[in-house]
């Protein structure tokens, strides 16, 4: 039971850190922390999660690397299904967390018309920048597939696992930067539907794109890590 608490712990600081960031300081005027600052809270959240419940879980933190772990062997099948509802949970709780939180500002409103709402992913006209529904999955799928390799190979036995979580960590900011003008990215399942619970609309109804596109990027990844690119002799 250990490991899907470690799990839901992890889970929900990276909602935490990471969403709360882009809610709370990515915009005051001056002195926001902007784009690449939302970017280096979510690599923090991870890196500090990896280090402080790696050892505990693996520090998956996510549904679509669970399910990159399942299919390249490194996860069992009875620990996929509790790995993510825990992962869910944690990320609801963080996002109910925040939702309170937000909700106590005297300028703060919830506009679920508008792109990047209670900090979470669209497409079209609930892009950042109004890339469209293509755009926003190849880009999803793309990105979560490299994501799960950096991690497939970081915490490969012949890889320093010292060093892990600062490598998984920077490949997450890097997976921001490139696409919080996308479709303020997810790459996560569960941080996607956290944020969607609660600013529902149209965000409900985008939220296919950021479940199917990692889980897609994730299986790719498994497959071609096993299959490819992992050392049977290692």
């Amino acid at each position: 039971m250990k490991n899907y608490f470690a799990e839901y712990f992890g889970t929900f600081w990276l909602v935490l850190g990471g969403c709360g960031s882009a809610l709370f300081a990515a915009g005051i005027p001056g002195v926001g922390i902007g784009f690449l600052g939302v970017a280096l809270a979510f690599g923090l959240t991870v890196l500090t999660g990896a280090y402080a419940l790696g050892p505990i879980s693996g520090g998956h933190f996510n549904p679509a690397v669970s399910i990159g772990m399942f299919v390249s062997g490194r996860l069992s099948y009875k620990e996929l299904l509790p790995y993510i509802c825990s992962q869910l949970l944690g990320a609801i709780t963080a996002a109910g967390v925040l939702y309170v939180v937000f909700l106590g500002g005297e300028t703060t409103v919830i506009d679920n018309n508008l792109p990047g709402a209670f900090a979470d992913n669209g497409y079209g006209d609930l892009s950042p920048t109004g890339f469209d529904v293509i755009s926003a999955f190849v880009i999803e799928l793309v990105l979560t597939a490299f994501f799960i390799i950096v991690i497939l190979g970081a915490t490969d036995k012949k890889a320093n696992s010292k060093f892990a979580g600062i490598a998984i960590g920077l490949c997450l900011t890097l997976i921001h930067l490139i696409s919080i003008p996308i479709t303020n990215t997810s790459v996560n399942p569960a941080r996607s539907i956290s944020q969607a619970i609660f600013v529902g609309g149209d965000y409900i109804f985008q939220l296919w794109l950021f479940i199917s596109a990692p889980i897609l990027g994730a299986v790719i990844t498994g497959v071609v890590w096993k299959y490819l690119l992992e050392d049977s002799k290692s």
